[in-house]
């Protein structure tokens, strides 16, 4: 490749407390001097769901606080913002030595502007957590829409008790099943779900579906996100984006308590744990743990 040359790199998985048991993510930490195509195809080659590379802010972007740039690429494309590898950028660069501009806080600069991430560190966890992007569409979802994906998750469409859009950029349609077990029970079928966005470029058929835990567990709720990929139904392991839209949903509805505690990954054998809590003002921080699983260089 083109400039290539050993630079730092860490694999990190996200949103667990617990190596291998959440959502992993490459960090290239010096994007310098590589182009968009380098970029995509080293990503393509991780076979990783995503990858980032870790820049100086823009001009603009430090001017305005931000104390480093990220490009997040998943296989085929550049995403402007990513909730898992927001976490995991930040856990890497905090690792390798990033020193934020502020005390309270680190900003990253992506596609989508500025982020803020705070660090919530005590004697038993350290996790971090990033304000919830607005909703670019909510509201109740078509009833079409709803008993199309009650077919498809192969249940009845009286067993969806709620149903809301939940699109903060990945178009997610969001579903609330009465129980964690009925969640963790589906067996979706991938092409009634990709049939939600006939004709439509881009995600198709992005589902996030929701349910109540026992009052015996750890977690308030069960998760779960399907989408279309390359080898058909794909199943994510744990979805800050998803999980973000879904905390800005349930809590408004009042279906959800100010701050509770998600679980997803469970069908997968992952133990993903998403960290949820409303601040007065309305700002919504989705957080977890990361844990550096393979750290040393690669050549791009």
């Amino acid at each position: 490749m083109k400039n290539s040359r050993p630079r730092p790199f860490q694999q990190v998985d996200v949103f667990t407390a617990t190596a291998y048991r959440g959502n992993p993510l490459g960090v290239v930490l010096d994007g310098t001097d590589l182009d968009t195509a380098t970029m995509q195809h080293f990503t393509n080659w991780t076979n990783l769901s995503e990858c980032t590379f870790v820049l100086p802010p823009s001009p603009e972007g430090a001017a305005a606080g931000a104390d480093y740039r990220v490009r997040i690429f998943c296989p085929g494309r550049e995403l402007p913002f990513a909730g898992h590898p927001t976490l995991g950028t930040c856990h890497a660069w905090l690792r390798s030595g990033g020193v934020p501009r502020a005390s309270s806080h680190i900003v990253q600069e992506c596609g989508v502007g500025l982020v803020r991430i705070r660090l919530d560190r005590s004697a038993t966890h350290e996790r971090l957590a990033f304000a919830a992007p607005p909703l670019l569409k909510g509201g109740p979802l078509p009833e079409d829409d709803v008993r199309l994906i009650a077919q498809g998750l192969g249940v009845a469409r009286s067993d969806i008790i709620a149903h809301a859009w939940c699109d903060n950029g990945p178009k997610w349609r969001g579903v609330m099943l009465a129980s964690a077990e009925q969640v963790l029970a589906l067996r979706p079928n991938g092409p009634l779900l990709a049939g939600l966005d006939i004709g439509v470029v881009g995600p198709r058929g992005k589902v996030g579906v929701v349910g109540t835990q026992a009052p015996d567990q750890d977690t308030q709720f069960e998760v779960r996100a399907f989408f279309p990929g390359n080898q058909g139904l794909t199943e994510d392991p744990v979805t800050g984006s998803l999980n973000a839209a879904l905390a800005q949903w349930l809590i408004g509805a009042g279906l959800a308590p100010a701050h509770y505690v998600a679980a997803q990954g469970t069908a997968l054998a992952r133990a993903g744990r998403i960290h949820i809590d409303s601040d007065p003002d309305g700002t919504i921080w989705v957080g977890g743990g990361s844990v550096t699983c393979v750290q040393g260089q690669v050549w791009v």
